[in-house]
């Protein structure tokens, strides 16, 4: 037990710089605390690493030309204090599935590489839209390919989805383990996430965090079965 309290001390930690530079509200951070503990408990020191370079890649990402990204019209609500929807959506499946690993240590190999795979699929939605949305030339809805405006919810760029891939490279390569099959899943996920947003979310059917749990759902299963099959 002794040798947990390092990361016990990480975490919180990690909780109270959130919310001191305002990264997180309050009840996000110790949810953040709570579902990082969680992946720890079933993908170790490696599923720790995943959630930590997601949660330092993103906070980057979203800061990242802050000022020229707020002055998009289709993106006037973005925020740069997430909130608790926020970080269950993107860390939540990551979390159950260390918890699965935990309640099923013969399948915790499998339940791994799916914690990869949704974080992969988050990784990559978070840089592609936050950095497609600053280098990306040339905009166009996912499902009729025509032009369409940046920020709007289905709208991709090549550029994005370039950067997005290189964001589901990063989380494959601390895997250190199935490397394609996280970046494809990653892929897949990101490009759901999209479909998503231009079928319903646009529409105002559903939120945006539950379009980024169904993309972290949607790369983990894609994990796991690319790795079955």
């Amino acid at each position: 037990m002794q040798s947990q309290y390092p990361v016990l001390i990480f975490l919180l930690t990690g909780v109270a710089a959130s919310i001191f530079f305002k990264k997180l509200t309050v009840t996000a951070a110790i949810t953040g605390g709570i579902l990082g503990w969680l992946i720890y408990a079933g993908g170790g020191y490696r599923g720790l690493s995943l959630i930590v370079v997601f949660f330092i890649l993103g906070t980057a990402a979203t800061s990242w030309k802050k000022k020229e990204k707020l002055s998009i019209r289709a993106n006037a609500g973005h925020q740069s204090t997430r909130t608790t929807g926020q970080v269950i959506a993107n860390a939540g499946v990551a979390a159950l599935t260390g918890l699965l690993a935990v309640l099923f240590p013969s399948w915790r190999d499998l339940f791994q590489l799916m914690m990869a795979g949704s974080l992969s699929a988050a990784m990559a939605d978070t840089l592609s839209s936050e950095l497609g949305m600053v280098y990306g030339r040339r905009f166009y809805h996912i499902l009729t390919w025509k032009p369409d405006e940046k920020g709007q919810d289905g709208v991709v760029s090549l550029e994005g989805l370039l950067i997005g891939i290189i964001g589901s490279a990063v989380i494959a390569l601390i895997a250190n383990n199935h490397f394609w099959v996280i970046v494809i899943a990653g892929t897949i996920g990101n490009l759901a996430d999209s479909l998503l947003g231009a079928l319903f979310e646009r529409q105002g059917r559903i939120s945006n965090n539950t379009v980024n749990l169904l993309n972290t759902l949607t790369g983990a299963l894609a994990a796991g079965l690319l790795a079955i099959i």
